[in-house]
């Protein structure tokens, strides 16, 4: 029995189905939020109930920042500032390598956003996030009334300024993940709730066209998981979190294959000296397995 299961023939030109799944530290409470730094060559993760902020690197694990004001996503944009999405607060808020925090959005019409969740950096410098109500949970957040009665995906400009809302306020129940084709044409964005992930064609101003159901029925009877995070390798194929794993599409929409990982996975983000291994954010470990194809060309890596 292969360790990870190839639905189409296209899947083992991603990976070796034998690949192993390495664990690279365990006895967390809820990882997520993995991004990797191109130039000092170490991961950060987060750890939404121990309100911590891990690094990792080839010396091992530590502890960056506590409390952390229990973040979840982030990415760097194209200056390697580190965007974050942050629980505790409802902000995004980006951190300068000197310590400087900047919070890009908070509010939108004078209300509090829920908890932006994922984010992701246009190469044009424009921000993407995700905005479901996890943050105000007890576990995973501060639990506290919602200000807003929807939760919506948003579009902060490159010169910065308030968020905008991309999609129909009531079309997700809980957005979670998102990302951009390589060639920016379209942005992905999953819904944890619904099972499925939304395809938008990008418009020239940054806004988006209208968008359809790309891939539904992310969902197992026997197997825990769902949507959550999700990326884009840079030949198109969509990876995102789901029962047993991480579940990959092919660009046209065909599910190609799952990556099989012990734990229920939040997250994952390309990394290493090759940006070949796949970092995954699993419960209560984190894990990482070596790969055939690397990520889209974020701003960051540019």
């Amino acid at each position: 029995m292969t360790t990870h299961v190839a639905v189409r023939p296209a899947f083992e030109d991603l990976i070796d189905l034998w690949a192993p799944v390495r664990q690279l530290g365990t006895g967390f409470q809820f990882t997520e939020g993995p991004i990797w730094h191109p130039k000092e060559e170490f991961l950060l993760f987060s750890d939404m109930p121990g309100d911590v902020r891990r690094r990792w690197d080839r010396t091992g694990i530590r502890e960056v920042m506590r409390p952390a004001n229990k973040c979840n996503g982030m990415t760097y944009d194209g200056d390697l500032n580190l965007i974050v999405c942050e629980h505790a607060t409802s902000t995004l808020v980006r951190e300068r390598p000197d310590g400087r925090r900047e919070v890009l959005a908070s509010h939108v019409d004078g209300r509090e956003l829920n908890s932006p969740n994922d984010v992701v950096v246009k190469s044009d410098g424009a921000i993407y996030f995700s905005d479901p109500w996890y943050g105000r949970m007890p576990v995973y957040g501060v639990e506290r009334p919602r200000q807003l009665g929807f939760q919506g995906v948003y579009r902060i400009a490159p010169g910065g300024g308030p968020p905008h809302l991309l999609v129909d306020r009531y079309l997700f129940e809980q957005p979670n993940g998102l990302c951009f084709s390589p060639d920016e044409k379209w942005l992905y964005v999953n819904d944890t709730v619904q099972q499925l992930i939304r395809a938008f064609e990008v418009l020239p101003n940054g806004t988006l066209g209208a968008g359809h159901v790309f891939a539904s029925g992310i969902a197992s009877p026997s197997e825990p998981g769902v949507p959550d995070g999700m990326k884009c390798d840079a030949r198109g194929n969509i990876w995102v979190c789901g029962p047993g794993g991480v579940w990959v599409y092919a660009p046209g929409g065909d599910l190609i294959g799952k990556v099989r990982v012990p734990e229920l996975v939040g997250n994952l983000t390309w990394g290493g000296p090759d940006f070949r291994t796949l970092f995954l954010t699993a419960t209560h470990s984190l894990y990482a397995v070596e790969t055939r194809v690397g990520p889209r060309a974020e701003p960051y890596l540019v």
